[in-house]
């Protein structure tokens, strides 16, 4: 959520920020504004709505200078309005800054102020941090902001200009990422890794009450004690167009097609597909640890979780061990007591997912050993847990996730299946026959997308519909969750996933004509099963439409539609049985009309709670 933008150095900020905003908008927002001081005093542009009303307002009315910061807001405190917008400024005008995350007493901190005589002009909780940064700064940054960061309660990642140092960008997180890097024509930062690609690959990851100092010469980082710190900085090889549209329509779009590469990337690094072998040295199951573990808690939010509820039946059929997925919004406050030999793994796409990261480091607290599925090196979490499987989707821009399930989902794979070698529950056998197959799915994956012209085709006879169920048994009930999340996501469509055996308990109620149906139907041993489920709506009046794993007759009989590919492992089934899924509702929000890489009140990034 909320993007941050910043650049000093020998050329024009205001491009550079606009273009780092552009970047960043995947994240979502609903007001932009920058920053920049133009040799005599920093003048700010903001608007509300998309960039291009802050574009047009600086057509009309430009600034540019050497030093600047900006922002793309997600309105929490106080509603998307050009007041509301960042940045914001303090009233004796000493500073200005943009502000990612929530201050939770900022209501406290507001009354406080306003008796020394502040005067505030919006509704943000933002402006409170400038008024007290403000408040006590007498000509120290460094001592102002580390003072300010003791009142402070919540998360917050601040990029701040002073009037009286013009040249430098001062920035301080907690709980809120942050990245900083320095290439050939200045120092940059950004609330994420693409908006600065373009000008360096060797950036530095903001730690909890850091401090960084950008100026033109360099960076410096200090403690929140305000003393001098060294940072190492860390590599980034993402290809540069893999964060660009290129000649496809719509991000989505892009990243689906790109889901074969990325499944077999992310494979490579676990997988030595000459030997056909696990890497053994790539997963934290050494013999002694994978006797130690006694059960697996996942936690994950919204598509992450929904690749738990995957690896909840990877490590429960091949390493046999207990493994329960849970909600990290709602595991923070279940009361759990963990047990000897639990081992908890968190998934996050971006590694910032603020319920996420809260969850881990109570466990962590607690003394539990953590594990991460994560797809960006030096996130908070990946820097956090004891133990990081990286996924290698690359990134990902549109909001609705698709390549980074489809490579969390192969990582719970290959760490079941490791963890199920080492304790002795998978056969040598099976292993390497698994692994046969694994190295045939990136070609089929890829015919599923060269056919897609079916799925179109369905959507434009099918994007009038008002409700969706998707039903399924075994893993397609966990597959029918991110299905159903995927098309109500991006299309606004009613869409909700029903393990198929609970039709009776209640959901077939409201089953009535012409109610869209999707089975799922990729686990042969259970095809009976969901066969008399689709036939129970059928009759009812439901529009059924069925994706099966090959050529099953029986289903066929029942369907208004069927779509197939070709017959896979049942516990591999899921890598290409979500990508007509993601394909449908992609399809039903472009006839629809919506905005498909950016819909309504969603961001990309959940950095807080």
């Amino acid at each position: 959520m909320c993007g941050i933008v910043g650049y000093t150095g020998s050329l024009n900020a205001t491009p550079i920020l606009i273009e780092g905003l552009e970047t960043l908008a995947y994240r979502g927002y609903d007001s932009a504004g920058i920053a920049v001081w133009d040799g005599e005093d920093i003048l700010m542009r903001k608007q509300k709505g998309q960039l291009k009303n802050l574009r047009d307002i600086l057509e009309k009315d430009p600034i540019s200078g050497y030093c600047g910061i900006g922002h793309t807001r997600w309105a929490t405190h106080g509603e998307p309005s050009y007041i509301n917008s960042h940045p914001h400024g303090d009233t004796k005008k000493q500073l200005v800054l943009v502000h990612n995350g929530i201050i939770e007493n900022y209501v406290k901190l507001k009354a406080m102020l306003r008796e020394k005589g502040c005067e505030f002009v919006s509704d943000t909780d933002t402006e409170v941090v400038a008024q007290l940064l403000g408040d006590v700064y007498h000509g120290e940054p460094i001592e102002a902001i580390t003072e300010a960061m003791r009142l402070i309660e919540g998360s917050f990642a601040l990029a701040i200009l002073f009037r009286d140092d013009p040249y430098r960008i001062y920035c301080v997180c907690k709980d809120s990422p942050m990245v900083v890097g320095f290439g050939k024509d200045g120092a940059h930062i950004a609330s994420d890794i693409p908006a600065m690609l373009a000008y360096t690959r060797d950036v530095t990851f903001m730690g909890d009450k850091q401090i960084a100092v950008l100026s033109p010469e360099g960076i410096a980082f200090f403690d929140e004690f305000g003393t001098p710190i060294d940072k190492g900085s860390t590599h980034i090889d993402w290809d540069l167009d893999a964060a660009k549209k290129g000649s496809y329509e719509h991000f989505m779009m892009k990243e689906i097609c790109e889901e074969p590469v990325a499944f077999r990337k992310t494979a490579e690094q676990y997988v030595n597909f000459r030997s056909l072998k696990l890497k053994a040295d790539c997963f934290p199951w050494a013999e002694e640890d994978a006797s130690a573990v006694k059960r697996i808690r996942i936690l994950g939010c919204g598509t992450a979780y929904h690749a738990g509820l995957l690896g909840k039946k990877y490590f429960s059929e091949l390493a046999k061990i207990p493994t329960e997925a849970d909600i990290a919004s709602e595991f923070r406050y279940s009361g759990y007591v963990f047990e000897e030999g639990e081992v908890l793994m968190v998934v996050s796409q971006s590694g910032e997912t603020a319920d996420t990261i809260a969850a881990m480091r109570m466990a962590k607290k607690a003394g539990v050993r953590t594990v991460a599925i994560c797809n960006v090196i030096g996130s908070t979490i990946a820097r956090e847990a004891d133990d990081v499987l990286f996924t290698y989707a690359g990134p990902e821009i549109a909001v609705a996730a698709t390549k980074s399930y489809l490579t969390q989902a192969a990582v719970f794979l290959l760490a079941a299946l490791r963890l199920g070698e080492v304790r002795g529950t998978v056969e040598e056998g099976r292993v390497r026959g698994m692994i046969e197959e694994l190295a045939l799915l990136p070609d089929r994956m890829q015919s599923l997308i060269d056919k897609r012209e079916k799925i179109q085709y369905f959507a434009s006879r099918e994007f009038s519909a008002k409700h969706v169920f998707f039903i399924g048994r075994g893993i397609d009930s966990a597959l029918a969750y991110e299905a159903a999340l995927k098309l109500k996501e991006v299309s606004y469509i009613h869409s909700e996933a029903y393990a198929a055996g609970e039709l009776k308990h209640g959901t077939i109620a409201l089953i009535e004509k012409g109610t869209l149906v999707i089975g799922l139907v990729t686990q042969p041993a259970l095809a009976a099963k969901t066969e008399s489920n689709i036939e129970e709506v059928r009759v009812r009046g439901a529009k059924v439409l069925a994706l099966t794993n090959g050529e099953m007759p029986e289903v066929d009989s029942h369907c208004a539609a069927v779509w197939r590919f070709e017959r896979t492992g049942e516990l591999l089934a899921p890598f290409c049985a979500i990508i007509p899924l993601q394909l449908f509702a992609y399809y039903m929000a472009v006839q629809k009309g919506c905005s498909v890489d950016k819909p309504r009140n969603l961001a990309k990034s959940v950095t807080v709670e």
